[in-house]
């Protein structure tokens, strides 16, 4: 089974390319926040140890989002890979993650990393802000902040794998099907 990291700024659409992505490859679409929202939901041990973490406003360790990654590689079927949108979030992550696919004779195949230039990215959001009201993404100096605290929070894991071989760049401005179009081309290579 292939697995592939996707990466981008706030408005890069990731988002939006990692569902499409997904169904166009049968690859199991992982976000991490979506899966802890499913664990809390469903009361499961995990869910419930998770839980019992936020409710205190603390993060969830690393251990437990591998786990809870763990489980859901072991229990997907009929799948050709896995897409992680969001995950890791810094290099101990990676190698975390490295870990724990390395047991299951699995490997990170590919880092895809959605470039947009700047003014883009705001714009972009300015745009997602007024269609969909996202608090987030009304405030420029909010939208300001975001990437920057992306590009220093996934920088070293940019390094980490460009020294791996597995680094990507992928030209993220254009239509969503252009973008589309040069991220499934990529990813062909592997299926």
């Amino acid at each position: 089974m292939v697995n592939f990291l996707i990466f981008g700024p706030p408005g890069s659409g990731k988002g939006t390319q990692s569902v499409r992505l997904a169904e166009k490859f049968n690859l199991m679409h992982l976000s991490t926040g979506d899966m802890l929202r499913a664990q809390i939901a469903a009361e499961t041990e995990l869910g419930k140890k998770m839980s019992s973490i936020i409710s205190k406003g603390e993060l969830v360790p690393d251990e437990v989002v591998i786990e809870m990654i763990a489980s859901k590689i072991d229990s997907t079927k009929n799948r050709a890979g896995f897409l992680y949108d969001g995950f890791p979030r810094t290099v101990a992550q990676t190698v975390a993650l490295e870990k724990m696919l390395n047991k299951r004779a699995m490997k990170i195949d590919s880092m895809l990393v959605l470039e947009v230039d700047h003014d883009e990215l705001v714009k972009r959001l300015v745009l997602r802000a007024d269609q969909s009201g996202r608090p987030d993404d009304c405030d420029t100096a909010v939208i300001e902040n975001r990437i920057r605290v992306y590009r220093e929070k996934t920088e070293p894991i940019i390094e980490y794998c460009r020294k791996k071989g597995i680094y990507q760049p992928v030209n993220g401005m254009g239509t969503i099907e252009d973008i589309f179009k040069r991220l499934a081309g990529y990813m062909k290579k592997f299926l």
